[in-house]
């Protein structure tokens, strides 16, 4: 928390502050003032029998020709006053027809009021045949005033008494009183959200109960706290705070809550500590009091604060936490509430190095990957937190010790007028959507799934879609390296020897996945400019990959390895294992959610692969998909290992597992019996794939053969004839010298390798 803006700053009288009744009685006749008293530095104290608000605080910049004051009085109404200042006898100042100012009935008959000084609002609540009903008026610079919403609550203050929130700090402040008094707030941000926060009388010593209604998202939740022993009683009243994305309910001495607003479906998105957790003990002791914004009064001390996340004690923490949910939470709170976000994004990518194995009930790098990359672009539009995705937890089943929660959906406020701007333009677009969304519109890459596998297929079997659709989808990739670089992500270059390679595979699925994100975003962002979408989709794609790179990046450093670990001809260290297994975790997080990896990931990890694994389990990672064969790996590997009898058993298996494309250029680069012999394999399968036997004499010319095998010369001839018969059939790129001699001589040195002759 920083520090105080001082006692000297405290709740003063001012336009848009609080104001005590003991200077408005000579402008209010019939408002009484037996019992009010000023609280000095503490702010402006008001008596219990009214309170007064200035209206529209920015004066200083925009001077309007009158004020505006609204009285609240404890006979349940509220009334705008309209107060015109003059100039008399030069400099005095006073106002204009004073026993007769215009006034405005705003509300009556309610129960429960609270003001939002930054915003103009005021929300006050009135009972309707016994039902509740919160209800929200907007003042504007205009001198109007509007009726935004009503929205009925589930909760019971009809025997509660009157209460004002944010009308001054004199009301109900005798704190061992606190406790038995509900406790009921309204909370907003910039991103269209609407939270109710309520706690009913204390009725237990040995838990709490308090609700939060997320009329954003169409329900509310209703947690229950336990407080420890029935020895350990309640003093101080609970707290709470409006951090922006989150909200943050406090009992000192008790427990910390801090709800994820923007996403408050799982619990495990959202902290909760207990009493016995050290953190609390850091936390103030003395009860809070949330007011505009991030505000909070200190009751005890009459100081006013600005509360926000403190980034380097959420990091500190993350490093401590043990159950999986804490670390959860403090992820996606790093993520959504850091400062600097990219020195939070290299302090959780160390986290991430140092704990890869620590987590298990999610995957810390796909987490990581998901979530960073949704907040890099969150802030550009309203309604991306329904349209991508922000966790790769679906569904969490854990209980977290010390809470309980019931979740029950909820009427949704009635808006009350048609033109929405700014905030209610916001809010009115996430109640659409909870109103007419049957299905959740996050985008996945099920699609890009399906086309990628297609692409690939027809490439293995010769097929060819149409080239300008390929072109266009790496077209895509193209543009999402160059805005990579572009940004400069990164502040210094990279070490890891990434996008050194056209890798056509990886290429792909970067442009699918651009192509179709851009697709998803369009059909759903209604209004937003094309331009606008197709850059936020190469941020979020490029934002996708330079996460995966500085991941990589970081263990490659830590280790300090070096460019020679490409070359095969060398033992592996202790240090290529550690990066070879990091690399396998990053592909198994990427894996399942389809998502692409940097040009030259599969060509690296396979070269470490070689180094760190014995044959029979480098086979396994090979047949499981863990190892995928490039032609640029591979080539390095038949290039740098010798023709020992360990590396000729090494290339064999390599070369075999080859798709027969890249196959048949491997063998080339491969001068040794069995590559000739897969080569003439090759050669003769495409010869005889459509051959139809014909009638031929049965007398062979041996005079043509090298040697008398009656077996190999029929055969030879054969392939002979359909040669000469149709050329077409056996001229494949970079065999041209392949004919049934090579194929002749191919099998003679395969059989005298056989028979060690």
């Amino acid at each position: 928390m920083p520090a105080a803006r001082g006692p000297g700053a405290a709740l003063w009288p001012r336009p848009g502050g609080w104001l005590s009744i003991w200077s408005l009685t000579s402008i209010f006749g019939r408002t009484r003032s037996r019992g009010c008293r000023r609280s000095g530095r503490r702010g402006q104290a008001l008596g219990p029998r009214a309170a007064a608000q200035f209206l529209y605080p920015h004066v200083d910049s925009h001077p309007l020709p009158e004020n505006h004051l609204l009285l609240i009085s404890e006979e349940k109404y509220i009334e705008q006053f309209h107060i015109q200042v003059i100039q008399e006898d030069g400099n005095r100042v006073v106002i204009k027809n004073s026993g007769h100012l215009p006034r405005e009935r705003v509300a009556e008959d309610f129960v429960w009021a609270q003001w939002d000084m930054s915003e103009q609002r005021l929300y006050y609540i009135d009972l309707k045949k016994s039902r509740t009903f919160l209800k929200c008026i907007q003042f504007c610079g205009d001198e109007n005033f509007k009726l935004m919403f009503e929205a009925p609550l589930d909760i019971s203050l009809s025997d509660s008494g009157f209460k004002l929130v944010n009308f001054g700090c004199g009301y109900l402040q005798d704190q061992e009183k606190l406790p038995k008094y509900p406790s009921l707030c309204v909370f907003t941000n910039r991103t269209g959200s609407l939270c109710v926060c309520y706690s009913p009388k204390f009725d237990s010593w040995e838990q709490i109960t308090y609700s939060v209604f997320y009329f954003h998202k169409g329900y509310s939740k209703t947690f229950t706290a336990a407080l420890g022993s029935a020895h350990s009683r309640v003093t101080k009243g609970i707290t709470f705070l409006n951090l922006e994305y989150y909200i943050a309910v406090y009992l000192p001495g008790h427990f910390f809550h801090l709800l994820n607003i923007q996403h408050p479906d799982l619990i495990c998105h959202s902290l909760f500590l207990t009493g016995s957790n050290d953190v609390i003990n850091t936390l103030p002791h003395s009860p809070l009091h949330s007011l505009s914004g991030s505000l909070v009064l200190d009751w005890c001390s009459g100081k006013l604060y600005r509360v926000f996340l403190s980034q380097s004690c959420l990091l500190q923490f993350l490093w401590h936490a043990r159950p999986d949910w804490e670390k959860m939470a403090l992820l996606h709170c790093l993520l959504a509430c850091g400062r600097d976000p990219q020195f939070v994004e290299a302090k959780i990518i160390q986290w991430i190095s140092e704990n890869i194995s620590a987590c298990y009930s999610f995957d810390p790098i796909q987490e990581f990957i998901i979530a960073s990359s949704y907040w890099s672009i969150y802030p550009e539009t309203s309604n991306m937190d329904t349209l991508l995705p922000y966790s790769s937890v679906l569904t969490w089943n854990t209980e977290i010790p010390g809470i309980t929660l019931v979740t029950e959906e909820i009427m949704l406020p009635l808006m009350k007028v048609h033109n929405f701007k700014s905030y209610w333009e916001k809010l009115n677009a996430n109640l659409d959507y909870v109103k007419y969304s049957k299905t959740h519109l996050h985008y996945n890459n099920n699609v890009v799934r399906r086309e990628w596998h297609s692409l690939i297929s027809e490439e293995k079997t010769g097929k060819s879609r149409s080239k300008v659709y390929v072109r266009n989808i790496l077209d895509n990739a193209v543009k999402v390296i160059s805005n990579l670089e572009a940004r400069n992500l990164v502040s210094e270059p990279r070490l890891t020897p990434l996008f050194q390679e056209e890798d056509n595979h990886q290429r792909l699925l970067v442009g699918l996945m651009v192509s179709e994100l851009k697709d998803h975003l369009l059909r759903h962002l209604q209004g937003v400019e094309k331009k606008k979408i197709e850059q936020m989709v190469l941020d979020y794609s490029s934002k996708l990959l330079d996460l995966i790179c500085r991941i990589l990046e970081t263990s490659w450093r830590k280790h300090h390895l070096h460019p020679w670990v490409l070359h095969f001809n060398r033992r592996a260290s202790a240090a290529e294992f550690a990066v070879f297994h990091i690399m396998t975790r990053i592909l198994e997080a990427t894996s399942s959610l389809f998502l692409p990896l940097p040009p030259g990931f599969h060509t690296l990890h396979t070269i470490l692969g070689v180094h760190c694994l014995p044959l029979h389990n480098l086979l396994h990672y090979i047949d499981n998909g863990v190892l995928l064969l490039t032609e640029t790996a591979v080539t390095r590997l038949m290039k740098d290992l010798d023709n020992t009898e360990k590396n000729e058993k090494l290339k064999f298996s390599i070369i075999v597992r080859l798709p027969p494309l890249i196959g048949q250029k491997i063998c080339r680069l491969w001068d040794h019996p069995m590559s000739s012999n897969i080569i003439s394999r090759n050669h003769v399968k495409r010869l005889l794939q459509n051959y139809k036997k014909q009638p031929q004499s049965s007398v062979i010319d041996k005079s043509s053969f090298s040697v008398e095998f009656l077996p190999l010369n029929y055969f030879i001839e054969t392939l002979t004839d359909i040669e000469s018969s149709n050329q077409a059939l056996y001229g494949f790129e970079g065999h041209d010298n392949v004919d049934a001699k090579f194929v002749e001589e191919a099998a003679l040195k395969h059989t005298t390798m056989l028979l060690g002759l």
